[in-house]
């Protein structure tokens, strides 16, 4: 687990550029903050910065050169069938000097190119160097677990783990406003598009190869769409429980490789509870870790982790934070975020990865199994929707009171008038439409109304349109559920979760491994049928079922929690301030030109009335934008 960066100059002039490298690996120290390295020759640069988890000797450091001193790679990641890669190399005459996964991956690219990839079962960015054929090859994993940024122009390529360490090479930096207009209708920028014009994010099992002045971009890895192909007699329902039981099984297995301390992630969910079940057939007193809400009874599941902890005898710590707590880092969140990202939850797991670095380098998480098998409550209001039936109906019929009662997601009553409202506003769109509804916290025409009029000219609707069409092509008219959650693949785990947790740990050096993304349990899943994965009662119903006798019993028929900050709170008093006097100033929104000053000061009179709703959400986003604004720009 590293952060790696580097420069392919297609000229001189971009060869310039190579002196910033230097800058752009010390920017990544916090991903790495073991060691760090540097490679140049000729026209290309690759720097690196470690964070030891296998072979944390010396001989795993980066950038590694092969023995014939031909290629140079940096790798981010773990592969976590290197063992038997391996014993297939040494098969094959290859020697090692080290014993990393790092060294592996260099022999097996040597000795297959680009089908290497289809071998490695991990998650990564790497990049390596051939110094005689004078080309580079850069690649993603199959999910996106890892990040990979570029930036391209005609005289250089530029890549790095990280927003920071590309702008640290100097590059321009123009606001892309169409990315603004999405990020404020969902909180954060999809792939493959970023905050800056001319950045880019490597979309998840893509490969780039770069060779003189040419650029090939290819997929190597795209999920398989194959329940359409499901057949009744395929294999029973048990069956397929039992089937998924042993690939995750193996999935977890696999990733309790380290040669450090290593611990998981215990919520009190489905989710991380099945990961600790499995994981503790092969840890005694597994290391695992809670977090408790003590001023926010309504998110607190620390009852239910304590519950599976002590079925399987981990060693459990419960972090209990105040809401000071949480106040306490959010500065500290926001100055490590290089790139607008305004999922609030982002906090807890900022403060959740800081306090488990000091036990662990290593721990496992739930995420992903939401996206794959159905666990939130959008998916089964799709599902409703596509049933219909007389309650769907109603709740259409009662819009109008949906439309005014009041709505918050901090309290029962308040979030579900919330989710009947959104249901029911649903109901009367396409399914591509409600699946992007169901996604945002507001809807285009509202996104556009607090832009300026000359960040309007630049947000192109046409551009949007296009954009979004993209990310929903895999949706049909009464198309496959399995479409729902194979969007969700490309866009909500990749571009939101992934990318929350990946920054976040990282910041603090801490390696997150999630067994429900391992390649084969994601085919698997898209092998099955929707029915086995949410009906009119039940969400996630193969996990759950799978999984019931391994879990206690109270875990089961109870709400998904979730987690959200108490940003009301704070923006009614810790936060004014910065909301009245700084960065939503009426003096301040006028001068930077890129909203609309009353229709942002609306939104802060909505903030402080009676009924907010969820506007805080919006504000939210907001404070994100620009304080990242001030900071880079």
């Amino acid at each position: 687990m590293c952060g790696i960066t580097g420069i392919y100059a297609f000229n001189e002039i971009g060869r310039f550029f190579m002196i910033n490298m230097f800058a752009a690996t010390d920017a990544l120290s916090q991903r790495g903050p073991d060691s760090s390295g540097t490679f140049t020759h000729g026209y290309v640069g690759l720097g690196h910065r470690r964070l030891s988890i296998i072979d944390t000797s010396s001989d795993g450091r980066q950038p590694m050169t092969d023995e014939t001193e031909r290629y140079t790679i940096v790798f981010n990641g773990e592969i976590f069938n290197f063992p038997e890669l391996k014993q297939q190399l040494e098969a094959k005459g290859y020697n090692f000097r080290s014993s990393s996964d790092t060294e592996v991956l260099l022999n097996l690219y040597i000795h297959e190119k680009e089908n290497c990839l289809k071998h490695l079962n991990g998650f990564f960015a790497f990049a390596i160097y051939d110094k005689e054929q004078e080309s580079l090859f850069i690649a993603r994993d199959r999910m996106g677990i890892k990040p990979l940024l570029y930036f391209q122009d005609e005289d250089k390529l530029i890549f790095a783990s990280e927003m920071k360490a590309v702008l640290a090479y100097g590059i321009p930096r123009e606001l892309d406003y169409v990315s603004l207009q999405q990020y404020l209708q969902l909180n954060y920028i999809p792939a493959p598009h970023t905050i800056f014009k001319g950045v880019q994010k490597l979309l998840p099992g893509y490969y780039m190869y770069l060779k003189g002045n040419e650029v090939t971009t290819k997929p190597y890895y795209q999920i398989p769409q194959t329940y359409n192909r499901w057949t009744a007699n395929q294999m029973s329902y048990e069956k397929v429980q039992s089937t998924l039981v042993e690939l995750l099984e193996e999935s977890v297995r696999k990733r309790l490789i380290a040669d450090v301390p290593l611990g998981a992630f215990l919520s009190g969910g489905i989710d991380s509870s099945v990961i600790v079940a499995l994981a503790s057939k092969y840890t005694d007193h597994l290391n695992t870790f809670s977090i408790g809400y003590r001023d926010e009874p309504f998110f607190d599941e620390t009852r239910y982790a304590n519950l599976v902890a002590k079925k399987y005898k981990t060693n459990h710590t419960v972090f209990s934070l105040s809401n000071e707590d949480l106040y306490e880092h959010l500065f500290d969140m926001l100055d490590y975020t290089d790139e607008p990202f305004a999922d609030s939850s982002a906090l807890a797991v900022y403060i959740l990865s800081k306090r488990t670095r000091k036990r662990v380098t290593v721990a496992l998480s739930g995420d992903g199994a939401d996206e794959l098998f159905g666990g939130y409550n959008k998916h089964q209001g799709e599902y409703k929707v596509r049933e219909g039936g007389l309650m769907a109906g109603a709740v259409k019929t009662l819009q109008p009171l949906w439309d005014v009662l009041p709505k918050s997601r901090n309290s029962t009553f308040g979030n579900k008038v919330r989710q009947l409202q959104k249901f029911a506003e649903g109901m009367s769109k396409t399914e591509k439409e409600r699946y992007w509804r169901f996604c945002t916290f507001v809807n285009e025409e509202n996104a556009r109304h607090v832009l300026s009029n000359q960040s309007l000219q630049l947000a192109s609707e046409q551009a949007f349109e296009e954009r979004k069409n993209r990310i929903l092509k895999h949706l049909d008219e009464d198309g496959d559920f399995n479409e729902f959650l194979y969007t969700d693949m490309q866009l909500v785990l990749p571009n939101d979760m992934l990318t929350k947790v990946d920054l976040m740990s990282m910041a603090h050096g801490l390696e997150i491994r999630v067994p429900f993304l391992d390649y084969t349990v994601v085919n698997f899943a898209f092998s099955l049928p929707a029915e086995f994965k949410v009906d009119g009662t039940m969400k996630k119903r193969i996990v759950q079922d799978a999984f019931r006798s391994h879990l206690p019993k109270e875990l089961y028929n109870r709400p998904k929690q979730g987690f959200e900050v108490p940003l009301l709170k704070w923006f009614r008093n810790e936060l004014q301030p910065l909301i009245t006097n700084d960065l939503l100033k009426d003096d301040f929104i006028q001068q930077q030109g890129i909203f609309n000053v009353d229709n942002i000061r609306e939104l802060k009179e909505k903030l402080f009335s009676s009924n907010p709703e969820d506007v805080h959400a919006r504000i939210w986003g907001l404070l994100v934008f620009q304080y990242w604004w001030k900071k880079y720009m």
